[in-house]
């Protein structure tokens, strides 16, 4: 696989958190990058930035629920770089509140971004790579392994994340393809996804349980992962005990997550139930939380 310098990268949800992080990550070390999400501002914003430091970009507005944008992702990352070397899914949809009290509606959308959005990044990645060869990076999360209160459609949807990525890894190992498919599992990570998060909890909002990680660290697993094959990585030690515990004492921690989700209340909590949370920094790389890892330093302006 080729160093990150020779790399032209396709991100999707490249304008917040995770994906924001990567993104100036992957161009400070010299990699062009393609970049996704729904926001047109922030991408031509985020575009302006890169292309101010010298570096390669072109973007592509997309919602990634529909398979047909996320193919024109694709096709912008030909057109404008004759192709692509890596291809990570890191769009995702979030949702707080008990499962009988979030919407069909609602969870419905939540899977249509966070799983099949997965799902058709990785069908276009693979028509372009399947020849080519390259890297197929998923976000995923440790919640994918084990669920907690008040965020089961989120798990839901990251369990099918993994088992999906491990079935396309399976098809195409079976198939001799030379594509690297990769499973970043994050722990609490410090991003703005609570303040994006639709919220049906009846309170004010809810918080990340410490200690929270900097995008950044999450951002180093995933362009490794773009230069080197390897199946899962988890990002937080944290994190990788929680999966732990979940397999092998899933009750012994089970009030531990009951507790860390609980609602928080007070300034600059989120809406109240039934509102979509706004989406206050549409080019943030970090959230509200400041935890212990925070030194592992900034992802960039707020």
């Amino acid at each position: 696989m080729k160093p990150l310098s020779r790399q032209t990268i396709v991100i999707t949800g490249a304008t917040s958190g995770i994906g924001l992080a990567t993104t100036r990550m992957a161009t400070e070390r010299g990699a062009a990058v393609v970049l996704a999400a729904r926001n047109e501002d922030a991408l031509r914003r985020l575009a302006e930035e890169i292309r101010g430091r010298g570096g390669r970009v072109e973007y592509q507005v997309a919602d990634v629920a529909d398979p047909v944008q996320v193919d024109a992702v694709a096709a912008m990352a030909v057109k404008a770089f004759g192709g692509f070397d890596s291809w990570i899914n890191d769009a995702g949809a979030f949702i707080y509140g008990r499962m009988e009290d979030v919407s069909l509606t609602d969870q419905r959308r939540l899977f249509d971004v966070t799983y099949w959005g997965v799902v058709h990044g990785t069908l276009a990645a693979a028509r372009h790579l399947r020849e080519r060869g390259g890297a197929i990076v998923n976000v995923g999360s440790v919640l994918g392994d084990r669920a907690i209160a008040l965020q089961g459609p989120y798990c839901a949807a990251k369990g099918a994340v993994r088992n999906a990525t491990d079935a396309f890894r399976m098809d195409f190992e079976g198939e001799g393809l030379p594509i690297s498919v990769t499973l970043i599992k994050p722990g609490p990570i410090d991003t703005p996804f609570m303040e994006h998060a639709r919220n049906a909890t009846g309170t004010k909002g809810t918080r990340n349980p410490p200690p929270a990680y900097h995008p950044r660290v999450a951002a180093r697993a995933i362009l490794h992962a773009c230069e080197t094959p390897v199946r899962d990585l988890y990002v937080g030690t944290a994190g990788w005990l929680t999966s732990l515990g979940g397999a092998l004492a899933p009750r012994l921690d089970a009030p531990a997550p009951d507790r860390s989700a609980a609602p928080r209340t007070g300034p600059g909590a989120a809406p109240p139930a039934g509102c979509r949370a706004p989406a206050t920094r549409p080019s943030a790389g970090r959230g509200s939380w400041r935890g212990r890892h925070g030194r592992h330093g900034r992802s960039g302006p707020p």
